[in-house]
């Protein structure tokens, strides 16, 4: 008994190791193997050796308590008594070593297995958040673009406004002349006129005078 137990806790011990240690691929066959351990009628069976483990470790303990009482009570212990305490206090030594070993197995493999899945999810979020920024970049470079355009949209707006009030004092000058020169007009055809009334005048006047002669001669 006390050999095999010596055994487990031996690879148990090499197990926790590996586990703590990483050397080249072995803590990923130990983790793959405890996970098939994990699997099926594995964890049935398991428990039903760390409770034989227990139930015999129990035993030692009240072996041990029962031959220390004998010994108490006789005032010393016999040579056998003796090989049977030390052996039983072995016993229940590397049992409870034995089961604390695969506690510390089986915590270090379950909080491995979840540190592995938070480095996958970090690794995703990396992943996300190196998209995100590139994207937040070209969203930048996007709103940078945007805004020279918007600038040269505005400037060019303001090119068109400046032409149009030029356009507009143009065309009030050009109104301004068109009334100057209709009135210029309206004041020609005017004098016009007048220049045909005087000349009208004039004509009756020459032939009053004509007609004035004829009659001298007569």
């Amino acid at each position: 008994m006390i050999p095999l137990l010596f055994l487990v806790l031996f690879g148990e011990g090499v197990v926790a190791l590996l586990l703590m240690v990483k050397i080249g691929p072995l803590r990923e066959l130990v983790m793959k193997g405890l996970d098939q351990v994990k699997m099926g009628k594995g964890p049935a069976t398991v428990k039903t050796i760390a409770g034989t483990m227990s139930v015999i470790l129990l035993s030692n303990f009240f072996s041990i308590v029962k031959i220390q009482n004998k010994g108490t009570k006789i005032g010393t212990m016999t040579p056998m008594d003796q090989v049977l305490w030390r052996t039983h206090l072995l016993e229940a030594s590397l049992m409870g070593f034995c089961l604390f070993l695969g506690f510390l197995i089986d915590r270090m493999h379950h909080y491995l297995r979840k540190l592995i899945g938070l480095r996958g999810t970090i690794g995703a979020s990396k992943d996300e958040v190196k998209i995100l920024e590139k994207e937040n970049q070209q969203l930048k470079e996007k709103e940078e673009k945007a805004t020279k355009e918007m600038k040269h949209l505005q400037k060019e707006i303001s090119n068109l406004k400046e032409n149009i009030k030029k356009l507009k004092l143009e065309s009030e000058e050009k109104d301004k002349r068109v009334e100057t020169a209709e009135c210029h007009v309206a004041a020609l055809q005017k004098q016009s006129a007048d220049l045909l009334l005087e000349y009208d005048r004039l004509l009756e006047d020459n032939q009053n005078l004509q007609t004035q002669a004829q009659g001298y001669r007569h």
